[in-house]
């Protein structure tokens, strides 16, 4: 067994205009102070990082690595969510999803994939030029305006669907398998990969391609009232990353799983700070650890109520308390009995 990296912290919610929030160094400066070793970084901010640079020169994203180090942090993975989401995008979304891609491809769909397809292999490349084995990203969603199945559907519209999003990212799995790194999905309600069920509909498409892998985030397991401890005991070898969020799921009489279209205060369903939630993480760590899980433990911070600092500071104090430092010895060693292959077969009558 290993034991888990962290506390790391992904940095898509705290990136802001101002300090410590505004550069790669004040941010760096920030989280090493609240105990992370881990920054989990966000690929659309010059700021923090020139992805086509850190694709194309290798000395650029070595710079970059040894600036983060120079703080007593690493670099866990890249996050390519945004990009990703551009994948595949059905258009009843277009409008909205305009604003995560460059103003010269607005309106123009076609233009916009492109540039979200050519995002993702520059991540990959720079995730190679700093030595990561993980990338994370989202699928993108075709089929999400049919998630419920009414209207019928037509026949062979999800499968129709599920071919066409194999054949968006199987070049991007080729280029990770390429580069040596695992491509992970966070599997999240709104994109078409959003349970195990989705999951391996989409790994039928990819012929099971080794890169299509996992990011296991429990939060979104809550909220679809999925059993999040039995997804790990199914798919432990696809997980390659972990994002530490909590989540709480209280119906009531009035709403249930789709929130009534509340706001995120008022929604059955709502993200919380780590530890003011229903995941049970003391249980979660235990179980990623018994299947050897090698990747960091990272805070991704949400929460409708608590103030974001301090949802980050007491996020590293309780991931670092669930890390199980893992054993290198048998509790009951003290009782061993010396044996030899003659003492076995006496032992079993033989």
């Amino acid at each position: 067994m290993t034991t888990i990296k962290g506390p790391a912290i992904f940095l898509a919610q705290f990136i802001g205009d101002e300090p410590p929030f505004n550069s790669l160094e004040n941010i760096c400066q920030w989280a090493s102070a609240l105990g992370y070793k881990g920054i989990q970084l966000p690929t659309l901010d010059s700021r923090f990082i020139d992805l086509e640079k850190a694709a194309c020169d290798k000395s650029y994203a070595l710079g970059l690595k040894a600036k983060v180090q120079s703080y007593g942090l690493e670099i866990t993975e890249l996050s390519t969510h945004l990009q990703g989401q551009l994948i595949a995008v059905n258009p009843s979304f277009d409008d909205l999803f305009d604003a995560f891609a460059p103003q010269y491809v607005h309106k123009d769909p076609a233009a916009r994939q492109q540039w979200a397809i050519q995002q993702l292999k520059y991540a990959v490349q720079a995730s190679h030029n700093l030595g990561l084995k993980a990338l994370a990203t989202f699928s993108g969603a075709l089929l999400w305006p049919f998630i419920y199945p009414w209207p019928q559907r037509p026949a062979n519209l999800i499968e129709t669907g599920f071919a066409e999003l194999a054949k968006l990212w199987l070049p991007i799995l080729d280029e990770c398998e390429q580069y040596d790194v695992d491509l992970c999905y966070e599997l999240h309600p709104g994109e078409d990969l959003h349970d195990g069920a989705t999951f391996d509909l989409f790994l039928e498409n990819v012929n099971n391609h080794k890169r299509a892998n996992i990011l296991y985030d429990p939060s979104h397991f809550v909220l679809q009232c999925l059993d999040y401890l039995e997804f790990i005991d199914i798919y432990h070898e696809r997980i390659k990353m972990f994002h530490v969020k909590d989540a709480e799921f209280t119906p009531s009489g009035r709403q249930g799983v789709y929130g009534g279209y509340q706001n995120w205060q008022a929604r059955a369903g709502r993200f919380r700070s780590i530890g003011d939630g229903q995941v049970d993480f003391k249980a979660i760590f235990t179980k990623l650890t018994q299947y050897d899980f090698k990747g960091w433990a990272v805070l991704e911070w949400e929460c409708a109520f608590k103030n974001a600092e301090d949802g980050a500071r007491e996020g590293a104090l309780h991931i670092k308390d669930y890390i199980i430092r893992v054993t290198d010895k048998a509790f009951d060693n003290f009782a061993a009995v010396e044996t030899n292959d003659n003492l076995n077969r006496k032992l079993l009558g033989l």
